[in-house]
């Protein structure tokens, strides 16, 4: 196979228009498959991208035609493997973070000197200050063995940290490096602001050492930020790892330590088990909370919409089979946006109402600009370890994108919260039903728990406020579900062709106005279960919009926010445990309704 180019450039120049070239930039990296970050702010640009050689040099000709990077310089090293996940192009405020008014190396920087030179220098032995610019987890790797480092662990500490160097040394040549050399643009000139009176900067940093110099007077290797960590003086990728948790470089030795655990710990963050799961829980319900705060679906999105044509619509008019798949649609609405090219076919482009559609094909539809309705994504976690997510869904929350909800789900906030994991729900709840829900973290740990759904692994429990007073305490109901949705989604009884279904009712309290609280276990998982049983016996949960009170149904799934709530909730999952084999179980606080009196 061939091997990877890897490039990392930056260019001080004056840059405008940012939105359109960083539109542009994008472009051209995708359609060559590279991977990478290039930023660009109004001071220029700096990138570390990888691909295919051919590939890399088309991106660096397309740079070089920007007005003022002309003179942009790469510095290239190969790797076995694409060492970049992903590729991005991102707007700054600065191209390397320092936060210091008044420097532009736009207009002015520090003298540079050579790698040769610099190593003639301490071949001599002379008399001068080498000055390390790079944070502490960079320089435990490797250095130079004259170095004076720094102790920074942020490149916006470096102004204060060389204002407190020792005073004799503002008299004394400095020479600054750094990785590739773009800090010290800034550092170099800000210590010439401090009162330094010969300051220079390596042309080309650590890595343009090592390219025309070797390994001479350098002690270890050279930290790079990408996934090959450590480069040696041949620039070939070190044996060095990161730790996931801590960002500490480790070396061979320290990486076969015990307490080193790929995407976990390493020696210096090494920290006992539950302390650890403790912590996690906290940050993760951190992020869930800011997610909260931001509902994604409140911001205008195109979205787009599969629709996969089933065996039954093979060869209909495309008008058809979306009438015969979405049957509570309308034609005119399908033949409007059709018309208006915003149903797309397999190829990708807008597709015609007559043309005959076949089994398995997906086609797209597009609404632009949606706004999704109002949930309530006041997630709490209840529980996390290596193998399940389990949290307490608030209501109004759809689980899975749905109808008018894309964004606004569970399942988005939960793929949001733990990228690039995609957690799996092992079941549902209706967007208005709050409780527990159990999550797989893996496809994998997912087809370890489905097999006891139907093998009677799984116990579910759930509390429910109903209208009436049911005669017994303990009952079941095992009335035959529907298999097919009717309007607006809802599915009732069918003695005829319905599913079967069973569902224990126990009778907690009857509160004396008209409702009673019960505990509900699902002996079955049928959609709308609990709902459909507990209506169709004459006790209707109070508050849910679509099942009502009297027997008829609405026309409403989802509650908004601000409505009395559905009083169903999950209280309790227990499952037998994908990993070590043992029944776990989990319970979500109970609900206010369940404690105090709610108008039916």
């Amino acid at each position: 196979m061939d091997r990877i180019s890897n490039i990392s450039a930056y260019r001080f120049a004056p840059l405008d228009d940012l939105p359109r070239l960083r539109t542009r930039l994008l472009r051209l990296c995708r359609d060559q498959d590279l991977k990478g970050t290039i930023l660009l702010a109004p001071e220029g640009i700096n990138l570390f991208v990888a691909g295919r050689h051919n590939a890399v040099e088309e991106l660096v000709y397309a740079i070089r035609t920007i007005p003022g990077l002309r003179d942009l310089q790469p510095k290239y090293s190969e790797s076995d493997e694409q060492p970049f996940t992903r590729m991005l192009v991102r707007l700054k405020k600065e191209i390397i973070a320092f936060g210091v008014e008044g420097i532009d190396p736009a207009r002015h920087t520090s003298p540079r000197i050579k790698p040769r030179e610099l190593k003639q220098w301490l071949d001599e032995g002379r008399d001068f200050v080498l000055l390390d610019t790079r944070n502490d987890y960079e320089v435990k790797l490797g250095t130079f063995e004259a170095a004076r480092v720094i102790g920074i662990d942020h490149f916006r500490d470096f102004p204060e940290a060389a204002d407190g160097l020792p005073g004799d040394l503002r008299d004394k040549p400095v020479v600054t490096f750094c990785t590739g050399g773009i800090r010290c643009e800034k550092a170099a000139p800000m210590m010439e602001k401090l009162g330094f009176k010969e300051v220079y900067q390596l042309d080309g940093g650590i890595l343009k050492y090592f390219e025309e110099v070797g390994g001479e007077h350098y002690h270890g290797e050279c930290f790079v930020f990408d996934h090959r960590v450590g480069l040696d003086p041949a620039l070939r990728e070190s044996d060095s790892v990161v730790c996931f948790a801590c960002q500490t470089p480790l070396t061979a030795e320290e990486s076969a330590d015990p307490r080193y655990v790929p995407n976990e710990s390493c020696p210096y963050c090494h920290k006992p088990d539950e302390v650890k799961r403790r912590e996690r829980i906290v940050a993760m319900q951190a992020k869930l909370d800011r997610l909260a705060g931001s509902c994604p679906g409140s911001t205008p999105e195109d979205s787009r919409k599969p629709i996969r044509i089933p065996g039954r619509c093979d060869r209909m008019a495309l008008i058809e089979a979306l009438v015969a798949i979405l049957p509570h649609s309308d034609p005119g609405d399908w033949q409007h946006m059709i018309d208006q090219g915003r149903v797309l076919g397999p190829d990708g482009g807008p597709a015609a109402a007559d043309r005959r559609v076949r089994a398995g094909e997906e086609y797209l539809r597009l609404k632009p600009q949606e706004i999704e309705p109002p949930v309530d994504g006041r997630i709490r976690l209840i529980d996390e370890d290596e193998a399940l997510i389990v949290i307490d869904k608030p209501a109004p929350l759809p689980m899975h994108p749905c109808g008018r909800f894309r964004r606004n789900t569970m399942e988005h906030f939960l793929r949001l919260a733990w990228h690039p994991e995609v957690p799996r729900a092992l079941h549902r709840l209706d967007a208005n039903t709050t409780g527990v829900v159990v999550c797989a973290r893996t496809r994998h740990f997912a087809k370890q728990v489905q097999p006891q759904f139907s093998g009677g692994g799984i116990r579910k429990e759930y509390m429910a406020l109903v209208t009436g007073e049911p005669a017994r305490d303990r009952f079941v109901l095992d009335a035959p579900i529907a298999a097919e949705p009717g309007p607006v989604g809802l599915r009732g009884v069918d003695f005829e062709k319905g599913l079967t279904a069973e569902t224990e009712v126990e009778v907690i309290e009857r509160r004396g106005d008209g409702t009673s609280l019960v505990r509900v276990r699902p002996r079955t998982g049928r959609t709308n279960q609990i709902r459909i049983h507990l209506w169709h016996a004459g006790h209707a949960i109070v508050g849910d919009p679509a099942y009502l009170p009297n027997g008829g149904t609405g026309r409403i799934q989802t509650l908004g926010p601000g409505a009395p709530p559905m009083c169903l909730h999950s209280r309790r999952f227990e499952l037998r445990h994908p990993i070590h084999g043992g029944h776990v179980a989990f319970e979500a606080p109970d609900p206010a309704w369940s404690l105090v009196p709610v108008n039916p």
